[in-house]
């Protein structure tokens, strides 16, 4: 689930702290209610195991050498998703992911932790990010916080790019999309509806639009993926040609399902005003359908 290196380095830590991996610097938090990794390259979640259960999140065993970003964990795509690059622009996902990042505050309780995080430098020339990221036992939430402080309305998308830990990706059962309407991207974004629930059986790339709760079945664990300002809900995984940092085998091991602003929901903030973008990641109990 998480690269033998990583894991090391989380069983040696009591309380928090920060170390080196990858080139990289990691903030580490172990306590009695389970384990925590951000990475300070972009504000990025790595590991979230809350005691007695395994990872929730996948990390690549071979990431890709800096300036790269690291494949995994919940990667940031700001202030753009995908290639929907503004005039003038390049980069996959936005500058926000590779970008260093500051640990703004770190306020520990006894069952939770609050991590705050900012960027080192300006990524927008109007706009500025902040990351939220609290958890605890038995839950995980990311907050993605955009305020304009320009003078003009600006047009943005994002997405928390979850990677899910699963023990089989071709195995799994995505509830709360049936009768969404979704576009199709290995299809030149083609518009489809879903029939009944989404069952995983090979390779895919699709953004759903839907705000509704999602639940991640994997046949040993029910992830219930709630979200805040989003309607658009992406599922990705790329079947058996998967990138050059994660080798076929490693990847039946993760799922992403993200939450999103895309082509079919992006946010125009008005001078002065915030977006707020979250992710909740908890199990769904027994008594619980998932679509509250």
């Amino acid at each position: 689930m998480i690269p033998e290196s990583l894991r090391a380095l989380v069983d040696a830590t009591a309380d928090q702290r920060n170390v080196e991996w990858q080139g990289r610097t990691l903030l580490i938090i172990n306590q009695s209610w389970g384990e925590l990794v951000v990475c300070h390259q972009g504000a990025q979640v790595l590991h979230y195991q809350p005691t007695g259960d395994s990872p929730w999140l996948w990390v690549t065993a071979t990431p890709a050498a800096l300036p790269g970003s690291i494949r995994g964990g919940i990667p940031l795509c700001w202030p753009w998703f995908a290639d929907e690059y503004p005039e003038g622009e390049t980069e996959l996902h936005g500058p926000a992911r590779k970008a260093g990042w500051r640990i703004d505050a770190v306020d520990e309780g006894e069952e939770s932790v609050e991590v705050h995080a900012s960027p080192d430098t300006s990524l927008h020339a109007a706009l500025t990010p902040r990351v939220v990221i609290f958890a605890g036992r038995q839950f995980l939430k990311v907050e993605l916080i955009t305020e304009n402080r320009g003078e003009v309305p600006i047009k943005m998308t994002a997405a928390l790019h979850s990677y899910f830990a699963v023990p089989d990706a071709f195995k799994c059962r995505v509830t709360g999309l049936a009768g969404a309407s979704y576009l199709d991207k290995r299809q030149d974004f083609s518009r489809f509806d879903q029939q009944g629930e989404l069952g995983i059986r090979g390779p895919l790339d699709r953004i759903y639009q839907s705000s509704k709760i999602q639940v991640l079945e994997d046949g040993q664990r029910r992830l219930r993926i709630a979200k805040q300002g989003s309607d658009s809900t992406v599922v990705w995984h790329p079947g058996d040609a998967p990138p050059a940092d994660t080798s076929v085998e490693d990847a039946r091991g993760f799922l992403c399902v993200e939450t999103a602003c895309t082509r079919l929901d992006p946010v125009w903030l008005p001078p002065g005003a915030q977006h707020l973008l979250v992710q909740h990641i908890s199990p769904l109990m027994d008594d619980e359908t998932g679509n509250d």
